[in-house]
């Protein structure tokens, strides 16, 4: 009996609030009718700046002064107005103490603050200072869309307001309709806000989704939704996976002060130890630190075949319990002056421990260089700009967390059965790294002149072949060769003067300048090159002209812009001797901005030379706001063949291919373009064709919204560069075991991200990353979905089938929850990797 008169006690209490405090909440603001002024106050209209310190402003249908009380009467459709400093009070009647400062009002009541907090009640009575003393069917937002509602307020202190029988939501209450019933709330017999200590306190909370209660706590407190930042616990990330099991991650955030706080967020595992994860950040007065890592004390885990007998168990756990940690970190200053500096250091210990764990988000572009998907790069940095000049000096090392190539389209482990990944003593460690330019003042020989350095060492442990050692120099064992160790020194000076003729056409005369050093230590022992250091010097000089004629025609229907472009260059012989490494130009990306480049390279080990001409346009139609479309195509000419940019494929040194597309007299053609048929489709694509007709390289994306939330993102990717590419290349030193994946290979990927809205706010997701080459799913997920304007819940299925897992393909459940004002947890699908 009792259990059933809370409820109704409940019930009541629920509908109370939402037929009382949240009516008024959505009651309209009515127009003022009538103007009075008290005595007092200013006898004309107030400025827009406001009224005197002490002046009160009434308007209303009739107000009458008695004494020191200013009484006004309105009514539903003209509440009365009262304005004095900066506060704003509306309502059915209002009185007003002029001696005491004091204010009351009854209907539909609306209170206004100068920080812009509006409180709404049916009957509100505020102190000396405007704040609210006592108000019934109380309610007030605040500013990011919160609400609070009471069947009473009481203000017990400077400090301290407490409501009774109260709802706390940071969802919307009102729509087209009126009030309607949000979506998330806490419910409570009492409510204390407690403005210092900015947080707000509950006792006997009910928290409600949709109206219905899922949960009960005698006591709970959050930080006001005004707070950027307070300590406590963050929402729960639960997901499952087969290896680990139940997964919850409980995140636990503690503000050290307004600069600095620390996460700490176990992951708790039903099948393995649980994977601390701690965070530090620190921010300063001219920068900021990051530190993140994660440790575990347990063994391996994944599939492995244990019994010898050729076939892999499922997520078994083997081996000797061992320490398991990882590090991602960064720092970055920015003093006053040109100068910044910073840093970045990752490491881990377990090249799968990110896999197997589900960390999210490890890696991240920060620092000068950026590492890439599974390589980790720590590194130190110093920048230097000015108007006219820049200056970097860097130093890096990488860890790679990437399956050797050798074996990476197949399952192949090593004699302990754990799969073989890239050798880190195959990367360079890079120290220092320097790139400097500079430009004077003023024109030089009326055109614009830059000149600019670069220097770099590279210095390696272990052997590596093509595509860093060119055919000359591969020797024919590799048995005790150490790595290629490198150091470079470039100068090089740009002229160029822009012309536009009286027929608009744009002449555009260029010079450039290049020389470079070399010293190449531990070369391989090859015949007829000395195997000792090398000193090595190049020379290059370009001259040519660049011409484009923009043309453009209006008419009724849409934009014409037709923008064709040309170049004639002449270079000296770029004398590409055999003994210089290609470390950071074995691959070119040709688009419409490389094309007409002189290096067309994007690093500085291969550079071009001879003669060339390369010609292009681009066209462009736009037929209304937001709907366009255009294309660019184009093509460079050589006038000779550079066999020198050839590269042996790794899987046979006798066989050369041209990765670069520029090897022949005539380069790939290059085309590109993007179509927007309306605001709500976007679409993009790229590729470079051979001369066969064949492509080579191609991207394509197309992005779409349809509806208020549908929307759906399909993107496509595809390499065929290497023509001599064996998919399954069999293994020279075991003729009958498992075939050898290809050191160069070709991919072809297809990528899908969308979510559909079926009824209401409930819909569902996919997403999945498709190899078309091997036809298999790679990653997928699809999942239920419901999402209103501060509540977002998936819960669906995913399965990770890529190959550098350290088990076979995983499955799994995973929760996403995001709550407005609360926070959220999961894993977005842009984390896909």
């Amino acid at each position: 009996m009792q259990g059933d008169r809370r409820e109704r006690r409940s019930n009541v209490l629920r509908h109370r609030l939402l037929a009382g405090a949240a009516l008024i909440a959505c009651a309209p603001l009515a127009s003022p009718a009538l103007a009075q002024t008290a005595a007092g106050a200013p006898q004309s209209a107030p400025a827009a700046d406001g009224l005197a310190p002490d002046a009160v402003y009434v308007e209303a249908e009739s107000a009458r002064r008695d004494g020191d009380v200013v009484t006004a009467q309105g009514g539903p459709d003209d509440r009365v107005y009262l304005r004095t400093r900066g506060h704003t009070l509306r309502g059915e009647s209002v009185s007003y103490d002029l001696a005491a400062g004091t204010a009351a009002a009854q209907g539909q009541v609306e209170a206004t603050a100068p920080d812009g907090t509006v409180v709404h009640a049916s009957r509100l009575e505020l102190d000396q200072n405007l704040n609210a003393g006592v108000a019934v069917d109380f309610a007030t937002r605040t500013p990011d869309g919160a609400s609070l509602m009471a069947a009473t307020a009481v203000r017990r202190s400077e400090t301290a307001n407490e409501m009774n029988y109260a709802i706390f939501t940071p969802c919307p209450i009102c729509d087209a309709n009126g009030p309607k019933t949000p979506s998330v709330s806490i419910q409570a017999e009492k409510v204390v806000q407690d403005e210092e200590l900015r947080a707000i306190l509950y006792r006997n909370a009910v928290f409600r989704i949709g109206g219905v209660p899922v949960f009960y706590t005698p006591f709970f407190a959050h930080p006001d939704p005004t707070v950027e930042r307070a300590s406590g616990l963050l929402v729960p990330i639960v997901n499952y996976d087969e290896g680990r099991g139940v997964s919850v991650e409980l995140p636990y955030l503690i503000v050290v002060s307004p600069s600095e706080d620390w996460l700490i967020s176990p992951q708790i595992n039903t099948e393995v130890a649980p994977l601390l994860n701690l965070q530090w950040r620190r921010r300063f007065v001219n920068g900021q630190v990051v530190v993140r890592g994660g440790y575990t004390y347990e063994r391996n885990f994944g599939d492995f075949d244990l019994n010898g007998d050729g076939d892999f168990e499922s997520n078994v756990r083997f081996g000797d319990r061992d320490h398991r940690s990882y590090l991602l970190s960064h720092g970055e200053f920015d003093p006053e002056g040109p100068w910044r500096f910073g840093f970045t250091a990752e490491r881990t210990s377990d090249k799968t421990l990110f896999d197997r764990y589900d960390v999210r988000d490890p890696y991240q572009d920060n620092g000068l260089y950026y590492g890439d998907r599974r390589r980790l790069i720590s590194q130190v940095y110093a920048e230097r700009q000015s108007e006219r000049s820049y200056l970097s000096v860097a130093a890096f090392s990488i860890q790679s967390l990437r399956l050797d190539p050798r074996f990476a389209d197949t399952d192949f482990r090593d004699a302990d059965g754990f799969k073989v990944f890239e050798d880190d003593d195959t990367l360079p460690l890079v120290a220092p790294l320097i790139d400097a330019r500079w430009e004077p003042e003023g024109p030089v020989l009326g055109g614009r002149l830059r000149l600019k350095g670069s220097a770099v060492s590279l210095y390696r442990d272990a052997y590596v072949g093509s595509p860093v050692l060119r055919p000359e120099l591969l020797p024919t064992t590799t048995v005790g060769a150490g790595g290629v160790d490198t150091r470079r020194v470039t100068g090089q000076f740009e002229w160029r003067r822009a012309l536009i003729s009286p027929l608009g056409v744009r002449w555009e005369p260029f010079v450039d300048g290049r020389a470079d050093v070399y010293s190449v230590g531990d070369l391989p022992p090859v015949l007829g090159v000395d195997p000792d250091d090398a000193t090595v010097s190049r020379t290059r000089l370009s001259a040519g002209v660049d011409v484009s004629y923009p043309l453009i025609r209006r008419t009724a229907e849409a934009d014409i812009i037709l923008e064709p472009v040309a170049q004639l260059s002449v270079s000296t012989d770029p004398d590409l001797d055999p003994r210089i490494p290609n470390e950071d130009a074995q691959i070119v990306e040709l688009d419409e901005s490389s094309l007409f480049r002189i290096d067309r390279f994007s690093g500085y080990d291969l550079l071009e030379g001879g003669a060339r001409f390369t010609a292009g346009g681009r066209a462009t139609i736009r037929w209304a706001e937001g709907r366009s479309a255009s294309l660019f195509v184009g093509r460079s000419h050589r006038f000779d063949q550079e066999d020198a940019f050839r590269t042996p494929i790794p899987d046979d040194p006798t066989r050369l291919y041209d990765p670069t597309g520029l090897a022949s007299e005539t380069s790939d053609w290059v085309v590109q373009g993007t179509f927007s048929p309306s605001d709500r489709i976007r679409s993009w694509g790229h590729a470079t064709i051979d001369g066969s007709g064949d492509i080579r390289r191609a991207e394509a994306a197309v992005d779409g919204r349809w509806g208020r939330r549908n929307l759906a993102s399909i993107s496509y990717i595809v390499d065929r560069s290497d023509p001599l590419y064996i998919e399954d290349r069999p293994d020279p030193a075991n003729p009958g075991g498992p075939p050898l994946g290809s050191l160069n290979r070709n991919y072809e990927f297809i990528q899908l991200a969308g979510q559909q809205f079926v009824y209401r706010n409930w819909g569902f997701t996919v997403a999945g990353i498709a190899d078309l080459e091997r036809d298999v799913i790679t990653r997928s997920e699809v999942g239920l979905l419901f999402d209103d304007d501060c509540f977002r819940f998936e819960l669906g299925f995913r399965r990770d089938n890529t190959r550098v897992r350290p088990s076979g393909p995983s499955e799994g459940v995973y929760v996403r929850l995001n709550l407005a004002t609360f926070g959220g947890s999961g894993y977005g699908q842009s984390e896909m990797r």
